[in-house]
């Protein structure tokens, strides 16, 4: 947080926050160094600790920001990171596994999306969407899977690449 304003730390410091100044690094961003600071708290060193982490905020402003909250979803790719907005979420799935998601309907979709980041996919299928893949490929230049619609409650999807799954979220009131 090398641009936060000064009053902003000192509230925080007030209600007893310990505030870490890693200002002096200028390679990463504050979301990578907070997921490296948070991977690194002690009892979350256990192998059998399953972590989420919630990131309120991380779209919807500069697209270099979003690119490297993105990019930070790459980098820490063993825990998931979910990155929120007012409007959707996203977060990696990486091709290591078949991938069931859970929809609430109340709260997410329908719209929603599939993106190869790492590279192209050369096969990606799903279920549980309006317009399921089928040992499909994707890539920036051919296909991304844009605009679909999550029919079911619970979504699959399997990728031989990592892909970036997107939401929509509905206005609550």
């Amino acid at each position: 947080m090398d641009s936060v304003r000064e009053e902003v730390s000192q509230f925080y410091r007030a209600l007893g926050t310990r505030v870490v100044d890693a200002s002096d690094d200028q390679d990463t961003t504050d979301l990578h160094k907070c997921i490296a600071y948070i991977r690194d708290l002690p009892n979350l060193k256990n192998e059998n600790a399953s972590t989420c982490v919630l990131v309120a905020g991380a779209l919807g402003g500069r697209f270099d920001h979003e690119a490297g909250n993105i990019n930070v979803l790459c980098h820490f790719s063993s825990t998931q990171i979910v990155l929120l907005s007012d409007d959707c979420l996203i977060q990696l799935l990486p091709s290591s596994h078949l991938h069931e998601i859970h929809i609430h309907p109340t709260i997410e979709g329908p719209h929603c999306g599939l993106v190869p980041i790492r590279g192209p996919s050369k096969s990606s299928t799903t279920t549980g969407l309006q317009w399921n893949l089928s040992d499909t490929e994707m890539k920036f230049g051919g296909l991304i899977s844009t605009s679909n619609l999550a029919k079911d409650e619970i979504v699959t999807v399997r990728s031989d690449s990592d892909l970036l799954w997107t939401v929509s979220l509905k206005k609550i009131g």
